[in-house]
């Protein structure tokens, strides 16, 4: 048995890390090109690239995955099974026929909702209750294989992407341990997903950080929490000089006390209550250009903006 495993960012890595625990036997692995990250756009190394060197695996890098090496490559590894998690590139039919067991998926929702690359951010945003993991047949459409095996997890009311992503990776990977004899046997059945309730999770745009103090309070209070730690969320200023101020997740709260959009309605210790369309945010760090984070209280004081300034412009 030869098991070739695709995956680029942390979730994937806890996953392989997890396979490569439980001796299944990887051979190699298949993973994104080196990025330019940092100030200094020096590359960086994919998680799962730092995993799999320091495991003495042989890691394989195509900038392209349409033009033939990656399925050829894959034949000359005699590999049984592929598996993919979070690897980042839509795989061609070659590619998905070249292992003898064909390819099989950990996708991080509950299919059909959020199908695409941002599965996690979406949920959160969204204000879903629930998330997981879902272990599928890998077909040339995008994340539309029949599902084999699914695990399901509350969202926490104060879970971020990276949170949550933390859980649904370790969960993510029992989930596979758990059904690899079956899996190995093909014993799985597998489940067509159904045609209703199908989302897309495209990924993120910067924009979508952008706060509109009309939204409801819990709207705003998901989108924080799902924007962080890129594209962040942040909000127009209306004190002067105008500019963009970061809002953090930490130490995030709700209200049902009301007041005008984008207006400082109470501050206590260093939180700061802010008016939303309903409801509104306590928000306890803010940031503004050029400077740290800092305890939110503090920023308006400095500013000597207080109870019943206005914080955040609004259209």
């Amino acid at each position: 048995m030869s098991v070739v495993f695709f995956g680029s960012p942390p979730l994937a890595a806890t996953v392989l890390q997890a396979l490569l625990d439980a001796h299944i036997p990887v051979t190699a692995v298949v993973t994104q090109p080196d990025k330019p990250a940092g100030r200094g756009n020096q590359l960086k190394a994919p998680a799962v690239k730092v995993l799999a060197l320091a495991r003495g695996l042989q890691v394989y890098q195509p900038v392209k995955v349409r033009d033939g090496a990656l399925a050829e490559w894959l034949r000359q590894q005699h590999a049984e099974l592929a598996v993919v998690v979070a690897y980042g590139r839509i795989l061609t039919q070659e590619v998905l026929d070249a292992p003898r067991l064909g390819c099989v998926n950990l996708h991080a929702s509950l299919l059909p909702r959020w199908r695409g690359a941002s599965p996690i951010a979406r949920a959160i945003a969204a204000g879903d209750s629930a998330s997981g993991m879902c272990l599928m047949r890998m077909d040339a459409g995008l994340d539309t294989g029949a599902v084999l095996a699914r695990a399901e997890l509350p969202i926490g009311p104060g879970d971020t992407t990276p949170m949550l992503e933390a859980k649904l990776a370790d969960a993510g990977a029992a989930l596979l341990l758990d059904n690899w004899s079956a899996l190995m046997a093909n014993r799985l059945v597998a489940q067509p997903q159904p045609l209703q309730g199908i989302t897309w999770a495209p990924p993120l745009d910067k924009g979508e950080g952008r706060l509109d103090w009309q939204r409801k309070a819990t709207q705003l209070h998901c989108q924080i929490r799902a924007m962080q730690p890129w594209p962040g969320a942040f909000f127009a200023s209306a004190a002067a000089p105008a500019e963009d101020w970061k809002v953090f997740a930490e130490g995030l709260q709700l209200s049902e006390r009301s007041g005008p959009p984008g207006q400082v309605l109470a501050v206590e210790g260093p939180l700061v209550w802010i008016g939303c369309g309903d409801g509104a945010l306590g928000v306890a760090e803010l940031q503004r250009p050029g400077k740290g984070r800092a305890a939110a209280a503090d920023v308006l004081r400095g500013l000597r903006l207080g109870v019943g300034g206005q914080l955040g412009v609004v259209s």
